[in-house]
């Protein structure tokens, strides 16, 4: 059941510093850890960048946060952005297990250092030397490219290439339209205090829209700066006021189904979410929100 997050690339816009704009980073990327998250998407908000802590440098940071520890100085090397990389707080993804003959084992991230003429190359995956693998005849790897490798022994050493993703999430830029048109969008949800409170009524019916719609894509606001105004809309007209409320107690639409929710920007919402609903500080801050809401849309029924 996908699990997707989207972030804009203003996340980081109230930072002092690139320390503490990479501290804030790393319990985003901690959020989507815990919650195992399979995408977290940067989406463009030129208009709340402050210049310094941008588009590339959100993706950047984050990317290096999802990329396990053994394989950080091989793919990443030296950049300007990673330069406070050191105050980002350990990720610990759980390995993702199998069972059974073919399936038994754990799966690791590898890069493929070397490419040989006999169908095998040779794979940093953390261990203690490259290891060499034949390549399956439905995969084509090259040189630099991340692989997927399941261990079922270490001593001695049994592993091959499979083709399937590995532990932990992925971090890719995207416009928030395409986005939220992917197939495997699941339900569409916009998190904003302004959006439709949850409450424990609601709660069920938000987790089975959740299973209904095979998963769900949650968008989020930076600080000061909520989703409202980062597409332009009426936040009066997005769930939370007493002039919509009506309409947003309705169950949420699970997959397949019509909806007549908001269309800001022509990006379909299923529904605007507010998980603190009763917020003591004026700002709920992104890393906050995601913990929040994340914690609901994955409960189990």
């Amino acid at each position: 059941m996908p699990r997707s997050a989207l972030v804009p690339s203003s996340l980081a816009r109230e930072a002092e510093d690139k320390r503490e704009a990479t501290r804030k980073l790393g319990y985003v990327a901690r959020a989507a850890a815990v919650f195992r998250l399979d995408r977290l998407v940067v989406f463009p908000d030129s208009a709340g960048e402050d210049g310094r802590f941008g588009d590339g440098f959100v993706a950047t940071v984050l990317a290096y946060a999802a990329t396990p520890p053994y394989l950080r100085k091989e793919a990443w090397g030296v950049r300007d952005e990673l330069e406070s990389v050191g105050v980002l707080p350990p990720l610990r993804v759980s390995p993702r297990t199998g069972s059974g003959s073919e399936g038994s084992g754990s799966l690791r991230q590898g890069i493929v250092t070397e490419v040989g003429p006999d169908g095998r190359v040779r794979v940093n995956c953390g261990m203690q030397h490259p290891v060499s693998l034949p390549v399956p005849p439905s995969m084509a790897v090259g040189e630099g490219e991340r692989v997927t490798i399941r261990v079922s022994s270490e001593r001695p050493l049994r592993a091959k290439l499979v083709d399937e993703p590995p532990p932990g999430f992925v971090v890719e830029r995207g416009g928030l339209d395409a986005q939220l048109r992917r197939a495997d969008a699941g339900l569409r949800v916009a998190a904003s205090r302004f959006g439709t409170p949850l409450t424990v009524s609601r709660l069920d019916s938000t987790v089975e829209s959740v299973d209904a719609a095979g998963g769900f894509t949650v968008v989020f606001g930076s600080p000061e700066r909520g989703l409202p105004e980062i597409l332009d809309v009426d936040a009066a007209a997005v769930g939370g006021t007493d002039a919509t409320r009506e309409a947003n107690d309705a169950e949420p639409r699970g997959a397949g189904e019509d909806s007549d929710t908001h269309e800001p920007d022509g990006a379909r919402f299923d529904l605007w979410l507010n998980t603190v609903p009763n917020q003591g500080s004026e700002v709920v801050r992104t890393e906050e929100a995601m913990f929040t809401t994340l914690a609901p849309l994955t409960m189990e029924r």
